[in-house]
């Protein structure tokens, strides 16, 4: 009895372990993640904050191949994190147990995840931690009608010329779409001095790839809010915190199941097929001409529109 009353008391890790199915499950962890948050049901607890402490474990399924050192390919804990922030977003509310019901089911739709350990404790009610802990299972979201909504906001991709990234007035411009609700991830051309010939189709992809990517980190040296970012996870995170990205497309070029039918020597036409890759809002072409084909509505502007 002892014994069963300590694993109680356990963080939610140890819970997971005690309790694990047949067969071998990774793990991934957030450890008291505090947040100042107005939640509870009595008068005293409305109209103030007060620190709610968040313990959660969640088990995944095993790779079917070598990771690769690849963030793609794992649950993230900024997911992690992100069900927790949004699961308190959604309304006020009441109970710590609606709650951990909300932020179980977010984490389940991730496909990597199996099952989900949840432990919330309210930190300023009493002189101890007073809480909850569930656990849910993907079995549990059988009875959900459909799979919770993509908050994943829809960016402006943004392709920019060499001679609107090397204007005086870049960060002017940047200003503005900053301003703007929706994220903005730019794209950019080759440099102005070329690339390498390689005089073999695939090495040459890869190095025009490469070559796209140099011109990145160029812009990126422009301005610092500017921030090349390569994964899906990268963007995704950089999305929902108002990032300014720079895409460096080499990794989601190269790992696409459907790809581009244009390679990088074409960059607006890859500039557009990644803006329908990545479910944009538009395109906003300065200083380019259109490309061949667009799956999101395509703006042009001159530089001397823009304001550059």
């Amino acid at each position: 009895m002892s014994h069963e009353i300590r694993l109680a008391f356990e963080h939610p890790a140890a819970r997971a372990r005690a309790t694990a199915p047949e067969g071998p499950l990774d793990r991934i962890s957030v450890r008291d993640h505090v947040v100042e948050v107005e939640i509870g049901a009595f008068q005293a607890e409305r109209g103030t904050t007060q620190r709610v402490c968040f313990n959660i474990v969640v088990e995944v399924r095993p790779p079917e191949a070598p990771l690769s050192d690849d963030v793609d390919r794992i649950l993230s804990y900024d997911r992690v994190t992100e069900a927790i922030a949004a699961a308190l977003a959604e309304e006020r509310l009441n109970l710590l147990e609606t709650l951990a019901e909300r932020i179980a089911e977010r984490i389940l739709w991730e496909p990597q995840a199996m099952r989900c350990f949840v432990r919330i404790e309210k930190l300023d009610r009493g002189p101890g931690a007073l809480g909850v802990e569930i656990v849910r299972s993907v079995a549990d979201l059988a009875t959900r009608a459909t799979p919770l909504p993509d908050t994943t906001p829809r960016p402006h991709v943004v392709f920019l010329s060499n001679e609107a990234v090397r204007s005086a007035n870049l960060g002017r411009w940047l200003d503005q779409l900053q301003a703007r609700a929706e994220p903005v991830i730019l794209c950019v051309g080759h440099p102005d001095t070329p690339a390498p010939h390689t005089g073999h189709r695939m090495t040459q992809r890869r190095v025009d790839l490469l070559a796209l990517e140099q011109n990145a980190w160029v812009l990126a040296g422009r301005d610092d809010r500017c921030v090349v970012v390569a994964t899906r996870t990268e963007l995704d995170w950089a999305m929902k915190h108002g990032q300014i990205s720079v895409w460096a497309p080499s990794k989601i070029v190269l790992d696409a199941v459907d790809g581009p039918r244009t390679g990088p020597e074409s960059p607006v036409d890859l500039a557009a097929w990644f803006a329908g890759y990545i479910e944009a809002s538009d395109l906003l072409l300065i200083g380019e001409a259109p490309p061949a084909a667009s799956r999101v509505p395509v703006l042009l502007q001159d530089i001397a529109r823009s304001g550059l």
